[in-house]
């Protein structure tokens, strides 16, 4: 009978990312039994437009889920709990049969300065604050509906029902209507505070609140998969699908940052630097965001830069053909060659500083209109100067968000380091020079698949919280410390560095208007 129960005990996790969706299954001890992803397509119809099709998320995630039950080799049944999380902020509208109306504007998406600046104006900065808790950017969803309404009412007059992107997968699986607060926080419709939807807002821009699901908290059971679900996906009709998490707070749950004092800085496509709030801390610029976090009854305090691994994903496509070449050939990855590159330049790169604002900025600078720097460029700049700035310059970008944090008062005893960044030594020591603070890496790197897999475990009942989830399955195992005498040239060098965004920003409007007029 015991081992039995042992038996039942999986766990699954669905990420439904940008690039592709990814599906991980769990024991509770942590350890990962399979996993499987699918990828679908982004579209760009106009610069600075990004929009996916819902329905390429759904295939997607009977691609992965089936994929993963047959890999793992188990019975459906035996899955107890799932988890959904997903990329934040993207707007789904829905028509009364609960299908899409167009294709969903997404995370990255810039169309939307003018809606942004009306709602500020509309509501008011201080009443923004107030009910957001953050400000509302071009990101976020409510600005998209704005933009809707006045680009193509024919669709706005259908729309019936506004869902996040695994809050779609969620209606898909469970036939509910629901969200939950860490990404509802997103929104630009939500009292972080209340942990509420924030109607004074609804009603001031006028988006109907009936169109918004319930917000539950992230370990709450939501819903039930359906009939039709398990036909599509391989799942057992019946199992409990949790509220899951944006992908965020998922990914930061699966780092354990549950608790005061642990903070995250993960180096994806984007660059989040994250730390767990008992209380609902502002950051009076408003620079940072303060969002729900997945742990009941918490908040979190959240930095995002929009191309930190990007920006070096940018340098290997552009200019590193011979790098990808070698490493084809002798079958290492070129982002190693890259590092071993970087490694051989000083520290600072004497003098040479990269502003990583290849798609914009987010925080420390809202600004849809920055632009990527490569400064102080002297001749006898080579490959290796170039590659260290660039991992230099997304760093100082992390380090903004840390400095921001410490200001508010954060406590701050570690920092765990994730995303593909991370697999490099030579960028965590960087990173670690530059804030001043250890930084570790941990026993798991499955992101935020992982982080919602613990959450259905909460669901199920096979944690007792969120917290003890996390200490059941994460451990430290390597740790970075900061060497002092880099940390003084940083020092400096940062503070050149975040002057240069100030003496440019005007410049980035002229640039970008003189691109448009051509």
């Amino acid at each position: 009978m015991g081992a039995e129960a042992v038996k039942l005990d999986y766990l699954l996790g669905i990420d439904l990312g940008t690039s592709g969706v990814k599906a991980l299954l769990i024991r509770p001890d942590g350890s990962a039994v399979a996993s499987a992803s699918s990828a679908y397509q982004l579209y760009s119809p106009q610069p600075l437009w990004s929009e996916q099709e819902p329905e390429d998320w759904w295939d997607g995630v009977c691609h992965a889920v089936g994929g993963v039950i047959a890999q793992a080799g188990i019975q459906a049944r035996e899955i107890r709990a799932i988890g959904l999380s997903g990329q934040m902020h993207g707007s789904v509208f829905l028509d009364e049969h609960g299908n899409p109306l167009r294709r969903a504007l997404l995370w990255n998406d810039q169309r939307t300065q003018a809606e942004c600046d009306w709602i500020t104006e509309t509501v008011g900065h201080q009443r923004v604050v107030e009910w957001l808790s953050n400000p509302v950017l071009t990101g976020f969803t409510a600005p998209k509906a704005i933009w809707l309404r006045r680009n193509e009412p024919q669709v706005w007059v259908r729309v019936k029902r506004l869902l996040l992107p695994k809050d779609f997968i969620r209606l898909r699986l469970t036939g509910e209507y629901a969200t939950e607060v860490s990404d509802a926080s997103g929104t630009a419709m939500f009292n972080v505070r209340k942990r509420a939807w924030a109607l004074e807002l609804l009603d001031a821009i006028d988006i109907p609140a009936d169109w918004l699901p319930p917000a539950l908290e992230s370990p709450e059971v939501s819903g039930r998969v359906t009939e039709a679900a398990a036909a599509a996906t391989g799942l057992a009709p019946g199992t409990p699908v949790v509220g899951g998490a944006g992908d965020q707070a998922a990914g930061a749950v699966g780092n354990g940052i549950v608790e005061p004092g642990i903070v995250s800085s993960t180096v994806g496509t984007s660059g989040v630097v994250f730390a767990y709030a008992a209380e609902p801390a502002v950051d009076p610029a408003l620079r940072l965001h303060t969002f729900c976090h997945a742990v009941p009854g918490a908040w979190h305090i959240m930095g995002v830069m929009l191309s930190a691994g990007g920006s070096l994903q940018w340098y290997r496509d552009t200019f590193c053909a011979a790098e990808r070449s070698v490493a084809d050939a002798i079958g290492t990855d070129p982002y190693e060659l890259l590092s071993r590159e970087a490694e051989r330049a000083p520290v600072g790169a004497e003098g040479l500083i990269f502003l990583p604002y290849l798609t914009g900025e987010r925080a420390p600078w809202p600004d849809p209109l920055a632009r990527g720097v490569l400064f102080g460029i002297t001749r006898r700049t080579d490959r290796s100067h170039a590659a260290r700035a660039i991992m230099e310059g997304v760093a100082f970008g992390m380090a903004d968000s840390v400095q921001i944090m410490q200001e508010m008062n954060v406590p701050m005893g570690e920092v765990r380091a994730s995303g593909g960044g991370a697999r490099s030594p030579f960028w965590r020591q960087i990173h670690a020079d530059i804030t001043g603070l250890d930084h570790v890496t941990i026993n798991t790197d499955e992101g935020p698949a992982f982080g919602v897999a613990l959450l259905a475990g909460v669901g199920a009942g096979i944690y007792g919280s969120v917290q003890e989830a996390c200490r059941s399955t994460i451990r430290v195992e390597t740790r970075t410390k900061p060497a002092p005498p880099a940390n003084a040239r940083y020092r400096e060098l940062h503070a050149i560095y975040q002057g240069l965004y100030r003496h440019l920003k005007e410049d980035f409007v002229r640039v970008s208007r003189f691109a448009e007029s051509g």
